[in-house]
């Protein structure tokens, strides 16, 4: 991903959780996945391999866009340090987040 998209990104998604919209944490991700009520999951490059395991799992399972972000910026984004995974259930905040998205590679 480049930078100046990832910073787009990093920017866009600290307005989507004072939006309420992000869902964050590996269990609830994956529920959202299972439940096929992701519209796409951001995982952060330092994940675990078990995190990464898990996530890949259930987005390519349910077809959930997945994209990774550098280690560390995903926590910063959204304000809460350490944070791994983030998925943003369809509206027009995620729509927005994949049209930014669109030319980068997926997981």
């Amino acid at each position: 991903m480049t930078e100046q998209i990832e910073n787009q990104v990093m920017n866009f998604l600290g307005l989507c959780m004072r939006a309420g919209r992000i869902t964050s944490g590996q269990e609830a991700c994956v529920d959202l996945a299972r439940q096929e009520q992701a519209a796409l999951v951001l995982m952060d490059a330092g994940a675990s391999g078990n995190t990464r395991k898990r996530i890949t799992d259930a987005c390519h399972s349910h077809s959930v866009p997945l994209y990774e972000l550098t280690e560390g910026s995903l926590g910063h984004a959204i304000g809460k340090k350490g944070r791994m995974v983030v998925a943003l259930k369809p509206d027009g905040m995620a729509q927005k987040l994949l049209t930014l998205l669109a030319d980068e590679q997926r997981l």
